[in-house]
Parts: structure tokens; C-alpha cells; sequence
């Protein structure tokens, strides 16, 4: 993704606090450019993604409107937008040359939230990852659904 990210100054910024209709809401009222949101990540915790100004613009409002805190991230692209379109087409190319099997054990789509199936195109899903919001929170959601009571975080470091 980072290779293939558009020209244009991107920024990224967690809004808490807010449900997920008024987050949606703050990106539509944003008139200075692009931003959405990106990652759904729990109860009031939604992250969003676009140009810098347009990010800018959306903290100002979502505080306005009773967010308890906005924090801007270290990241330097509009990911899981539709700007990244073209590293989504880049990754489903790169998908071809890959196996997929079967999954032993049930696995969650962050996609929906919902649970792979026999019948779902994995290398589509996963490409359509990088311009689609993160739907975490419904992952979670749906873990807990199916009787899932530990959950171990593993991250870069």
C-alpha cells in the first residue's frame, strides 16, 4: 500500500467518543476535501482517513459535537479508502500467484464482521481490505457470538 499511495498530503485520526452514524455524520459535514471513515475499531473508537485538511476540518467538528478526544495518527496514506484503489488492484494481482486452502477454524472477515464461508472469493475479500473500512468492532462482535472469551492483540513490536 505504501508504494502505491496518491499524490496529496493524508492524514489519519482517531475520534472518541462518538457512535459510529455521528462519526459518519462529521465526515459528511467536512467541505474542505476527502475523508471517511476507516477503521471501526470498538464502541466509540472509530478512526478516519483522507486528505489532511479535510482530517483537520473533521476533528474541529466531531469536538464541536461532543467527541471526548480526537488524535491525529502516524500514518501517511488515506488507508482503507477508496483512494487506495489502485494498490487494492495491485494486491489482487499479487493474490493470483497465491494458494488459498480451506481454513481449518473459523475466521472473521474485518470486512463485515461476519464469518468466512466455502463459498467466499478469499483473494477478492482481501483485496477489497485495503479500500473498505475496518469492521472490527462487528469482528468482535461476532467472536463473542460464537462463545470466543480470550483475545490475545499481536502487533508489530
Amino acid at each position: 500500500m505504501q508504494e502505491l499511495l496518491p499524490d496529496g498530503e493524508w492524514l489519519m485520526a482517531a475520534i472518541m467518543g462518538m457512535a459510529e452514524e455521528q462519526v459518519e455524520e462529521v465526515c459528511k459535514k467536512v467541505k474542505s476535501g476527502f475523508v471517511v471513515p476507516a477503521n471501526f475499531n470498538t464502541t466509540g473508537q472509530i478512526v478516519i482517513s483522507g486528505e489532511k485538511q479535510a482530517v483537520e476540518e473533521a476533528e474541529i467538528i466531531a469536538k464541536e459535537l461532543g467527541a471526548k478526544k480526537v488524535r491525529v495518527l502516524k500514518t501517511a496514506g488515506p488507508f482503507h479508502t477508496a483512494k487506495l484503489e489502485e494498490a487494492s488492484k495491485a494486491f489482487a494481482k499479487e493474490l493470483e500467484t497465491v494458494a488459498i486452502h480451506d481454513f481449518a477454524i473459523d475466521v472473521v472477515k474485518n470486512l463485515d464482521g461476519t464469518v468466512y464461508t466455502k463459498n467466499d472469493n478469499v483473494k477478492e475479500i482481501l483485496a477489497k481490505h485495503i479500500i473498505s473500512p475496518v469492521r472490527f468492532s462487528k469482528s468482535l462482535e461476532t467472536m463473542l457470538q460464537m462463545g470466543v472469551d480470550t483475545f490475545i492483540e499481536i502487533g508489530p513490536r
